[in-house]
């Protein structure tokens, strides 16, 4: 290849780079200028789609804590946590949207009792001789109180990565895996007695892509250019997707276990709850393969200390 030649292929490498360096420095098409509606994934989709109940049932949700104890990585700062702290608003509004289940305000329960407190005290003359329930009504029971958490999360579950060069022009990319996982219960409040159990895991994907150049364009001439893009799934996203297919399970399990029930039979058969049941259906399918393999596997003898 003769100079002219390699003073092309470097050129032509540079437009290239150029062109792709504009690309990424434009704001992509899912980067809109205003704030918009948290999008919605597939699982929320399915949450919406489940057919309705018989009857809505009133829950409380007290709190649905980060118990991962999990903080961001170096260079990140120490106080700044893995998973949002917020995962209980996630909760309730999962929880309305399905359709199934009236939420309660529990969580600011205080916040609540006083602005209760406060309409009360702000009744004039006349209100005060008529009942005081026909002024402000009961707050209502709950029926089922829904508990649980984020319980793990895994951070470089799996890594990886390829790169190429050729005369001083190559394209690298890396990727990284992490996994977070949350757990649901559904707690009868008259008797405390756990009526499902729901763990969902969902992985948060992350991956960098790196082109450059290095070259001698001529004698003592030294071209050295570099780009590069990452990109970031959104942790909270992952953890409301998380949450959202707990509650799918939760609904599906609970009318299987007859502790509540769908407006019509038929719908038993929706396309939405075969899914869920077929996914419950595998997973149990593995644990029962996991524990016989475990059975039948001879027991370690325990290592002689003579």
């Amino acid at each position: 290849m003769n100079a002219s030649s390699s003073l092309q292929a470097v050129l032509l490498a540079l437009g290239l780079l150029t062109l792709s360096g504009c690309a990424v420095m434009q704001p992509p098409a899912e980067v809109l200028p205003t704030a918009q509606l948290t999008p919605s994934t597939r699982t929320t989709r399915d949450l919406t789609a489940l057919p309705p109940p018989k009857g809505r049932v009133a829950v409380a949700v007290y709190g649905f804590r980060d118990q991962t104890g999990q903080y961001k990585a170096s260079p990140d700062s120490s106080f700044s946590t893995s998973v949002t702290q917020g995962a209980a608003s996630i909760l309730v509004k999962a929880l309305k949207d399905s359709g199934w289940f009236l939420p309660l305000e529990r969580e600011n329960l205080q916040n609540l009792l006083t602005e209760r407190k406060i309409v009360r005290a702000l009744e004039t003359p006349q209100d005060r001789s008529a009942p005081a329930a026909a002024m402000l009504p009961q707050l209502l029971p709950a029926s089922v109180m829904i508990e649980g958490g984020v319980i793990a999360y895994e951070s470089n579950v799996r890594t990886g990565g390829a790169g190429a060069r050729y005369l001083g022009v190559g394209l690298s990319s890396q990727y990284r895996v992490d996994q977070v996982t949350v757990n649901l219960r559904s707690v009868d409040i008259r008797n405390g007695q756990i009526l499902n159990s729901v763990s969902t895991t969902k992985t948060i994907f992350s991956y960098e892509v790196h082109p450059s150049v290095f070259k001698f364009v001529a004698f003592k001439d030294l071209l050295e250019l570099e780009g590069g893009m990452t990109r970031n799934e959104p942790a909270q996203l992952c953890v409301k997707e998380a949450i959202e297919a707990a509650v799918v399970h939760l609904v599906v399990q609970g009318v299987k276990d007859q502790v509540w029930a769908f407006r019509e039979e038929k719908d038993w058969n929706a396309p939405v709850v075969q899914s869920y049941l077929r996914q419950s259906a595998d997973h149990a399918a593995q644990l029962e393969a996991a524990v016989a393999t475990s059975q039948a596997s001879p027991a370690t003898a325990p290592a002689s200390t003579h």
